[in-house]
């Protein structure tokens, strides 16, 4: 399975910044450690170029993005300040998940160590999301012509509104957020598919919506290619979550989602998503759990 990383995944936030910035080496080290991943399964990015961002960014929004003219009210709703550090960064994530959309359509599965970035809009960031990385693979891909049709299957406990709102009016690409219903962002965009679960969803109520839900999104968004935002602030106790999963719902989640898209031979590519789990070392590990579950379906022995 091949994975994009950079080491400019991470960045210095200032001191108790609440995200989790170290989650993105701890998890490329730790799916190495394991033997996940191979060192040469490590694909490192580019930083994507500004007339592919101009595919779902507007010019305006890009260019206080390069001079460093986000207002102060605009980097706190973003929730970071802005950097060139910050700038790069959006950049080579947003390389990350589309050098893996690439390899996902060789090999039909590959990752990106980051991106999840669903908070992002056209015009504006925000929840701690700069550029809308799924969107802009998928624009990009679509431009190329490498697909036709996309899904989007945001598993994050926060609805994907930027998503949401980019392809809204796009029949070509299928969005599908299932999202604590009384969680951020306050105000919903509106999904083709969206799933709103109440506070303390457990094991069994989430695993029984997606189970109910997941074919027919697979059946209606017929696509070429899907990115499974595979966030893991679903688990019980995360700081921002408010639902009730197990570290074993969370697994069995990921396996649901995988077996169900590469059984119908899509590809699919996973991007992290959010995560808050009360150290950096414990979101790591969840998010782990994903990358796990897509080598045992690649090791899996087929038909003899």
């Amino acid at each position: 399975m091949k994975c994009s990383y950079h080491p400019g995944y991470q960045i210095p936030l200032p001191t108790g910044h609440p995200f989790p910035i170290a989650k993105f080496p701890l998890l490329k080290d730790r799916l190495l450690a394991e033997g996940v991943l191979a060192p040469g399964d490590i694909l490192q990015p580019e930083p994507v170029d500004r007339d592919t961002l101009e595919l779902v960014h507007t010019a305006e929004y890009l260019d206080k993005l390069e001079s460093s003219r986000l207002s102060a009210a605009e980097q706190r709703r973003l929730g970071m300040p802005w950097s060139d550090a910050l700038w790069l960064r959006s950049r080579l994530a947003s390389g990350g998940t589309l050098l893996a959309a690439r390899a996902a359509l060789e090999s039909g599965l590959s990752g990106n160590l980051a991106g999840g970035t669903h908070h992002a809009f056209a015009d504006h960031g925000e929840g701690f999301c700069v550029l809308n990385d799924v969107a802009i693979a998928i624009a990009k891909l679509r431009v190329e012509d490498a697909i036709q049709r996309a899904l989007v299957i945001d598993l994050d406990v926060h609805q994907g509104n930027g998503t949401a709102a980019i392809f809204e009016n796009v029949e070509e690409v299928f969005t599908f957020s299932m999202h604590g219903e009384r969680n951020y962002p306050a105000a919903k965009m509106r999904s083709d598919l969206d799933v709103a679960l109440q506070d303390g969803a457990d094991d069994s109520e989430y695993l029984g919506a997606l189970e109910r839900h997941l074919p027919a999104v697979l059946d209606a968004a017929d696509a070429d290619i899907a990115f499974y935002l595979a966030g893991v602030d679903v688990a019980a106790g995360d700081r921002y979550g408010k639902l009730a999963l197990s570290e074993e719902g969370i697994r069995l989640r990921d396996r649901l989602v995988i077996n169900s898209v590469r059984g119908r031979g899509a590809p699919i590519v996973i991007v992290l998503g959010g995560g808050y789990a009360p150290t950096r070392e414990r979101t790591a590990e969840l998010h782990a759990h994903a990358f796990r579950e897509a080598v045992a379906y690649e090791r899996r022995p087929g038909p003899a």
